[in-house]
């Protein structure tokens, strides 16, 4: 009895499954049936609709193979899925063995409250729950507007695969790529080649791979760059914050400044659009290039750029161990500021700068750029040049204030204002003869001293030529044999010759 029993439950659950299989006509107005080649074929008119499961089909006419389980539709197709899925098209042909609608010409396959797709299209696999199109298609939400040539959406998990010229648009933005993903309830946009986004405000970033959440503007991208009309920010990661306006950077990161033709390089950084703000640290340098190509190098521990509507306010920041390059000038100084109104670079706290052989000193130094090179140099309190000869004799000028000029990027004049004192080594070359052989070698003949309120110092070839003393000047000579080590230096002098950075110094090449 048990064993019977067990047999009539099975045959039940087959016959249940398989009415489960089929595809069943619930209305017609009017239909009629034939049969070709042993087939019966109904054909079924006005009203028409079909279910099987939690599908239900309904058009306006139809062809009905009950023996293949299959539907052909047409006229105002519409296809229902329970209460959460609703595809209208001009024609559908309909497998209901493999469960997959065939929709063609006007395509709208509609998910409640969560995206709209429309093509001319469409296969719909209710087994995968899956709506692949092809030959163009465009999906659209309450956020996003995305179009592709071909692409499939996933109704269980609600993404949205893209691929070939895709085009997304918001409010914010417009975006070009050639494959990505689109979480439709999430409303996150995952990339997976190269992405172009241009906001509203002109900004256009690109992106290798990563994600952007659309709701709450944000994302976290692997390898790419954000571009502004003056600024471009790229690195190895980037995290980008479009409701706030902070943007991040991670990684082999460079800051450029289209405006000023100026790099900024770093491992990390960051921009904030809010304030004009934008800083880059560790192993941070800055690479500005001149018209010929001799390019101004300046590294910090930390380098701060400002915009700003007013030009006066814009300017280059950098503290803390500050180091510059150029062919014709190096310095090195606790902090530094670059006003590109004026095209002056301000040196702060123990500053140093070398030109050629000459050293300057100062407690604040500034430099003036005409056409992008040295045009002068402003030494302000406890001003000091100097140079080391070559019997390794210090020639000092020391003075309250000084003004150093260039010609053709070499020092050509020093204009000392106040409290002027120079020290001036003469040098005189004699000839040793020793059996036959000639020698000759360089002396110290004595040092000139002169104490000056005001003074010229005129330079040629980098080293100093003549003086010209105004307001009483106090001059002495003293002769090699009467020289002390003492006399030999003014007060407060330094040389700084170890602190003279190199090119490998200032630029800290990482990547």
């Amino acid at each position: 009895m048990k064993k019977a029993g067990l047999i009539f439950l099975a045959i039940i659950c087959t016959i249940s499954c398989f009415g489960q299989r089929k595809v069943k006509l619930k209305h017609a107005n009017t239909g009629k049936g034939s049969v070709q080649q042993g087939i019966r074929i109904d054909w079924v008119i006005g009203d028409v609709v079909f279910v099987q499961n939690e599908t239900t089909i309904y058009c306006d006419s139809a062809i009905f193979d009950r023996a293949k389980n299959s539907v052909e539709a047409y006229g105002h197709i519409r296809i229902t899925e329970g209460d959460s899925v609703t595809v209208t098209a001009a024609t559908l042909t309909y497998d209901g063995n493999r469960k997959i609608a065939h929709l063609r010409k006007n395509v709208i396959f509609n998910k409640l409250q969560t995206a709209t797709l429309y093509t001319d299209f469409l296969d719909y696999d209710r087994k995968k729950n899956e709506a692949r199109y092809f030959n163009n298609g465009k999906l659209v939400d309450s956020t996003n507007t995305l179009t592709s040539k071909k692409g499939y959406y996933d109704l269980k998990s609600n993404i949205a695969s893209f691929k070939t010229d895709v085009i997304g648009v918001n409010k914010d933005y417009t975006m070009n790529s050639d494959t990505l993903q689109y979480n439709s309830n999430s409303k996150i946009i995952y990339f997976q080649s190269l992405t172009k986004l241009e906001d509203k405000d002109g900004g256009i970033a690109y992106y290798e791979n990563g994600f952007y959440d659309t709701r709450h503007k944000k994302s976290d991208l692997v390898q790419g760059d954000l571009q502004t009309p003056e600024y471009k920010l790229k690195g190895t990661r980037l995290i980008l914050d479009n409701a706030h306006k902070l943007y991040k950077a991670k990684g082999n990161v460079i800051m450029t400044s289209k405006v000023e033709n100026m790099n900024i390089y770093g491992d990390d950084g960051f921009y904030d659009k809010n304030t004009g703000i934008s800083k880059v640290y560790g192993h941070a340098y800055a690479a500005r290039v001149t018209d010929d190509a001799d390019t101004l190098f300046i590294s910090a521990d930390t380098l701060m750029s400002v915009e700003n509507a007013d030009p006066k306010k814009k300017r280059l920041l950098a503290y803390h161990n500050v180091r510059i390059f150029k062919k014709d000038l190096q310095g090195k100084a606790d902090s530094l500021a670059y006003v590109a109104s004026d095209s002056v670079l301000y040196f702060y706290k123990n500053p140093v700068l070398w030109t050629d052989e000459n050293q300057m000193t100062a407690d604040s130094i500034r430099i003036l750029l005409e056409k992008k090179k040295i045009s002068r140099i402003y030494m302000v309190s406890n001003s000091f040049v100097a140079s080391e000869d070559s019997l390794k004799n210090f020639n000092q000028i020391k003075g309250r204030k000084m003004t150093a000029y260039f010609e053709n990027k070499n020092i050509h004049h020093v204009v000392v204002v106040g409290n002027g004192e120079s020290i001036y080594f003469a040098l005189q070359e004699k000839e040793e003869t020793t059996g036959e052989k000639k020698e000759k070698f360089t002396v110290t003949s004595g040092m000139n001293k002169i104490i000056c309120s005001n003074m010229r110092i005129n330079f040629k070839a980098g080293k100093v030529n003549n003086i010209s003393f105004y307001i009483k000047p106090d001059a002495s000579y003293i002769p090699p044999h009467e020289l002390k080590e003492e006399d030999a230096l003014l007060k407060g002098f330094e040389w700084r010759g170890t602190d003279r950075p190199t090119r490998a110094q200032v630029v800290k090449n990482k990547r």
